[in-house]
This record gives C-alpha cells, structure tokens and sequence, in this order.
C-alpha cells in the first residue's frame, strides 16, 4: 500500500512542483488544501533547517500523516546573506513581491554590481508524528540583477540571473526549473534517501 505524505503547503504550483519531482516513488502525495481545518504553521527559526523541521513536525502531528516541508529564500553576498530566512517578508509585508523586490535593490544599491552574487537555498524535511526522518538541503548560484527579466516563477525570481543559463529563474521552463533549483535539488537529495527508507 502506497505511503501518504502531506506536502506542507497550500500554494497548488508550489505542490505540483514538489510533487512532479517526488514521481515514481510509493506514495499518495496530498497537499494541506486536502486539510482545511490545519492551521498555518508560523516560521519563527534563525534558519531555514529549524524552519522546515518545525513545520514537518507540526503538520505530521496536525494531519497524522508523514508531512514534507520546505524553507528556502534567498541569500546575497553582499548582504551579508541578507535576506536570509525572512525572505518572503522582507519588505514587511509576507508575500509582497514587489515590495520585496524593491526593498533588495535599494539595499544593493550602494554596493558596487560585481558584488552582487548570490544563492537560493532550500531545505526540505520529513517527518512522522513522532520525528524528523529526513533532512536535505539544495543551493542555486547566481546573482541579482537591476533588470528584471521573464512572467514565470515568483519572489525573486525575475532578478535572480543564472549565468550558466544565460537567463533569469523567472525565463525558464518549469520543467528546467525543477532541474536548475534549490528546491529540485533540496527534494531530489531527499527523494533519493527516501527511496531506501521506503
């Protein structure tokens, strides 16, 4: 009998994302839309690991299920990792991509272009109700750029160029996305452990 796991979010692209890439393993893949009376678990670590573990604890024990979270965000060189874990809501408003945008290039703005670099990093946990199972992490290099390129992905993705690629995160396919990006490599890394755990 396949193995159910929650995939600890309600953001369908998100799960379709996650899910397509966790394909051909032993499981029934649901999303917390498939437990609407599941309150949101608030992302209170200095980390993304203490994050993705929280939240894979918490919603493992919510829905009595095997849960799979993330946390990821994006940090620059520049910036001192900046910023970081409070990614999402960095411009003090929680999903506000533009706000958010805004808010990282006037933080860059004094610094000089060639300091620019930066990475995306994902960390993705499993756990029963009982415990953390899993955790693996994935990173994607790049750097920020002033020209925002490309309508596909979200946050900051219209201004994280990829130089191997020649083009911003929001410029590619999703299925080269999947390929390319901290959250594809975070869930590949675990997926192969989970292969043999199952």
């Amino acid at each position: 009998m396949a193995r159910t796991v929650v995939i600890a979010t309600r953001n369908r692209k998100k799960f379709e994302e996650m899910a397509a890439i966790l394909g051909g393993l032993d499981l029934e893949v649901r999303s917390l839309a498939d437990f609407p009376g599941v309150p949101t678990v608030p992302e209170v670590g200095d980390t993304f690991e203490e994050n993705a573990k929280a939240k894979a604890l918490a919603y493992a024990q919510a829905t009595g299920q095997w849960a799979l979270a993330d946390d990821s965000g994006l940090e620059v060189d520049a910036l001192a990792g900046k910023p970081g874990v409070r990614s999402s809501r960095w411009g003090g408003e929680e999903g506000n991509d533009g706000l958010n945008n805004r808010t990282l290039l006037e933080a860059l703005a004094d610094h000089p272009k060639e300091t620019w670099t930066a990475r995306y990093r994902c960390v993705v946990a499993l756990a029963t109700p009982d415990r953390v199972l899993l955790v693996a992490e994935g990173a994607c290099e790049g750097r920020i750029t002033d020209r925002p390129a490309g309508s596909n992905g979200f946050g900051y993705d219209p201004y994280f160029y990829l130089p191997d690629a020649e083009r911003t995160m929001a410029q590619l396919a999703p299925s080269a996305k999947n390929r390319l990006s901290h959250r594809g490599r975070a869930i590949r890394a675990l997926k192969r452990r989970l292969k043999k755990l199952l």
